[in-house]
């Protein structure tokens, strides 16, 4: 970000000492028409480190579409927890994607890590 200049930093200062009512705001035009706004444009939220096992085979497509990898997994991730929790049918979004079956195998059921 650029260093402002010492008469911006000045003028800053004089501002936030001014009341809302004391500012005058007659040379910038009043907005009516909100229609093209962009909700959440500037909305960057806090980021986790964290290690996580992935098949081979979706890390290679992942990565085979070019840098960005990282930020591609967290689009998916938010895009299926977007579509979980806006009220779709969630036994048909796990179904979509194995996940019913994984959760309706019993943990005597379920293979060993050795037995794959």
């Amino acid at each position: 970000m650029k260093k402002l200049a010492k008469s911006q930093s000045e003028e800053i200062r004089a501002l936030r000492r001014m009341k809302d009512k004391e500012i005058d705001l007659t040379d910038i035009p009043e907005v009516t028409n909100w229609g093209n706004a962009v909700v959440g444009k500037f909305y960057r939220p806090i980021k986790k480190s964290l290690t996580i096992r992935i098949d081979a085979d979706v890390l290679a497509w992942l990565k085979g579409q070019g840098k960005g990898y990282q930020t591609r997994i967290n689009g998916l991730l938010r895009e299926a927890m977007k579509g979980v929790s806006s009220g779709k049918d969630r036994s048909a979004h796990a179904r979509r994607h194995g996940l019913l079956r994984e959760a309706q195998m019993s943990s005597r059921n379920r293979p060993r890590q050795s037995e794959l």
